[in-house]
């Protein structure tokens, strides 16, 4: 069953990605904003040399990292301010240097203080990890 995904205020998109765009980790890892839309995010990271592991794949963090961005910003697209609390990865295939890898992250349930979303990475279009998450609620976004 496929799930129809609500526009966000302009207000909340230019601040989500202005939000991005100038977190200095994201920035290291040259993430950025794909797509957003409300309990929806699509983060990006075109994957360089700096991205590898001692044996020439991309970096197993790298991919933790974006995943959690995806799922992070998925609760932010609902005006949610929140932090991870738990998440967990199951790697399923790699990446190479030069791939662009992309985390589609969704909200799979909302509660009073704490937020369930999960994401899948993809690269060249294949599944290459899946990742559940837990996040606490700080409050609501300020705009």
């Amino acid at each position: 069953m496929s799930k129809q995904y609500e526009s966000i205020s302009e207000q909340l998109y230019k601040h989500i990605k202005e939000s991005i765009d100038a977190t200095p980790y994201y920035r290291t890892l040259g993430m950025y904003l794909k797509t957003i839309y409300s309990g929806y995010a699509e983060i990006a990271v075109q994957t360089k040399q700096d991205h590898t592991n001692p044996i020439g794949m991309i970096h197993g963090g790298l991919i933790m990292s974006i995943a959690d961005a995806a799922m992070g910003n998925s609760i932010r697209s609902l005006g949610i301010k929140a932090v991870t609390v738990d998440m967990s990865t199951s790697f399923l295939d790699g990446a190479k240097i030069n791939d662009e890898i992309i985390a589609v992250g969704k909200v799979i349930k909302t509660g009073n203080k704490l937020y369930f979303s999960e994401a899948f990475v993809y690269a060249n279009d294949k599944v290459i990890s899946h990742n559940k998450g837990t996040f606490y609620k700080l409050g609501e976004i300020d705009l």
